[in-house]
């Protein structure tokens, strides 16, 4: 009976998330139209989406977020931002991390939640990861979002592991190539609690506090595309010891 009890109250959650990412989604929906016409207005879509939609929801679902923090992101400044994806939740805390305007590069398949998936499409950078040509596309398309100044978002591995017990899969090295190429910063974000907090297991959740820790930096200046490989090795592994 205890566990009926617990399955329904997750359940519950699960769809009061879902409720509550759409509700200023539907509220604000012709400002954040108006503002996806042009890449020009991001910096004022990221705004919304990072001090009302993200704190609406986390707030909203009882989660209290807590970041600590190794280095400051400098305003004005263009970043690799990377971390462990394990979680929608991910997506909110990430937009906690950086007040500096950034793109996710994300998989296809979120485009197709409804409301939440429409002006996903609008402003993020999506990728087909089965297909080559789509991955080109990307690399392309975060090349002309950093040259207008803005940072880049990328889980590097890949997506969620099919096997949640897995601590941290393998990274990919798309995103460290890119921070390479510009010369930019890679910022390493740990997320300690969001697999407990709202895993992609359905009957699961709870309320309490998300942990994120902003890593100290790494620096890519004078690095060539061969050390990429290095780097996200080094990178994961800096990651993987705080979550062992």
């Amino acid at each position: 009976m205890k566990i009926i009890i617990i399955r329904f109250l997750q359940l519950l959650y699960r769809i009061w998330f879902y409720l509550l990412m759409s509700i200023p989604i539907v509220i604000l929906f012709p400002i954040l139209l108006i503002l996806t016409v042009s890449e020009k207005l991001y910096p004022l879509f990221f705004w919304i989406a990072r001090n009302i939609w993200a704190n609406f929801v986390l707030y909203g679902m009882f989660l209290f977020p807590s970041i600590k923090r190794h280095q400051e992101i400098e305003k004005g400044e263009s970043y690799m931002l990377i971390g462990n994806h394990i979680s929608m939740l991910d997506i909110l805390m990430m937009l906690k991390v950086s007040k500096n305007p950034f793109v996710f590069v994300g998989k296809k398949e979120l485009a197709k939640i409804p409301i939440f998936g429409f002006f996903y499409k609008r402003v993020c950078i999506l990728v087909d990861r089965s297909s080559a040509k789509s991955r080109t596309a990307v690399y392309k398309s975060a090349q002309r979002r950093l040259k207008q100044g803005l940072s880049i978002c990328i889980f590097p591995e890949g997506g969620v592991p099919d096997d949640l017990n897995i601590v941290l899969d393998e990274f990919k090295e798309g995103a460290f190539r890119l921070a390479i190429e510009h010369q930019i910063p890679i910022v390493p974000v740990v997320f300690l609690d969001n697999k407990k907090r709202f895993s992609y297991e359905f009957f699961s959740g709870s309320p309490g506090r998300t942990r994120a820790i902003v890593m100290k930096f790494l620096n890519t200046h004078g690095l060539k595309s061969s050390d990429a490989t290095q780097i996200k090795l080094h990178a994961r592994q800096a990651i993987y010891d705080h979550l062992s």
